[in-house]
């Protein structure tokens, strides 16, 4: 089948939601099925190119920064997409559109169903749903919400990565989304050994915004710091500077390692050299940084926000606490990092949980949605 996807961020930019398409895209593709991707240019990438048999359309939308996506550059984007896409379906003629993220990508694939007749099916992941972002989109959310109604109503399904945004979603919509989480391809995520480095590693990885709660993971590391442990941070936003002060002024200078805005690959890098996720979010989908974490290995200690829950099984490969609880953070770390025998069994049932989320599996579901809506 012919696939046209939409989203407003694909690899190299963008965060976890264009990850997930990228991964979803790279199995169907290996599948036989043709791909297309519309997504956002940003300076220095090509606007047109073909990468793991997915043929990517980068459109203009005045982005500036791989980490974030400002509101004129996503009302630009479903303007080019829409004018994009209308193009491609004359000459292409693709079988179904699959959209993430119902705002932004969401309008223009309403626009092209509704015009074209091409049935579209929605993934929803955190941040395009009322409440899942509060403190990034809360504000928008408040005069925008009554335009997106259509845009769920229009899909011919609805999926959603975990059982809190599904849960998000019915509370603001008149719709029944499916669960499919996202994936991870488990020959990718293959550790050589799961032996506790020393002195032990702890990761992040992710845009440097308040929704990640950094400040507060740098003091919750700082209340461990009598402990041996270095930790690396991923990432960028608007939160650098501030996390760098916070981190210098525990004196951790020489414990944190913050090497900025790095590919999928280099992510995946990182997390070999590591023994430890921590993500103390405020929200959370479905992280697939988390995914790729418990691929390789790590033992995870995260807030008890969104789809975190589904990542965790509380003293067995990880810890999970309110994300407003340092000192039960703190002490799960702790409870980790000074016992070098726990952190590896820990990494060890992690890798066991983690073909529960194999890409093919995640495909599967996908492609028996999209050919029963197209038949």
């Amino acid at each position: 089948m012919r696939v046209l996807i939409l989203n407003h961020e694909y690899p190299p930019i963008g965060g976890g939601g264009g990850q997930a398409a990228q991964d979803i895209a790279i199995e169907l593709a290996r599948r036989g099925h043709e791909i297309t991707i519309l997504t956002a240019h940003l300076k220095g990438l090509p606007l047109d190119e073909v990468v793991d048999n997915i043929h990517i359309l980068r459109l203009p939308s005045l982005r500036r920064r791989p980490y974030q996506a400002g509101f004129l550059a996503m009302g630009i984007y479903i303007l080019a997409a829409i004018k994009a896409g209308f193009h491609l379906i004359q000459r292409w003629h693709p079988d179904i559109i699959h959209v993430h993220f119902a705002v932004p990508a969401g309008a223009a694939a309403w626009i092209l169903a509704k015009f074209t007749g091409i049935p579209y099916v929605l993934t929803a992941h955190l941040g395009d749903i009322p409440g899942g972002v509060p403190e990034k989109t809360g504000k928008w959310f408040r005069w925008v919400f009554p335009f997106t109604k259509p845009i769920w109503q229009g899909a011919a399904r609805i999926v959603t990565v975990s059982n809190y945004t599904c849960w998000l979603i019915r509370k603001h919509y008149a719709v029944d989304p499916v669960v499919i989480p996202n994936g991870i391809n488990m020959e990718r995520v293959n550790p050589e050994c799961l032996v506790v480095h020393h002195p032990p590693v702890v990761i992040f990885a992710g845009r440097f915004m308040p929704q990640k709660n950094l400040i507060e993971l740098v003091e919750m590391l700082a209340l461990v710091q009598d402990l041996e442990w270095k930790c690396i941070m991923l990432g960028d936003g608007p939160l650098v500077e501030e996390v760098k002060r916070t981190i210098t002024s525990h004196g951790l200078d020489k414990r944190f390692y913050l090497p900025g805005w790095v590919t999928t690959q280099e992510v995946l890098d990182y997390l070999a050299q590591s023994d430890l996720l921590f993500m103390p979010s405020l929200s959370e989908g479905l992280s697939v940084v988390g995914l790729q974490a418990l691929g390789m290995g790590l033992a995870i200690v995260a807030s008890r926000a969104g789809g975190n829950v589904d990542l965790v099984k509380p003293g067995y490969n990880g810890f999970l606490a309110d994300p407003r609880d340092k000192e039960a953070l703190s002490s799960a770390l702790r409870s980790l990092l000074s016992n070098h025998k726990a952190l590896q069994n820990a990494r060890q049932a992690s890798r066991d949980l983690a073909p529960r989320f194999d890409i093919r599996t995640v495909v599967d579901a996908y492609e028996n949605i999209f050919q029963e809506i197209i038949s």
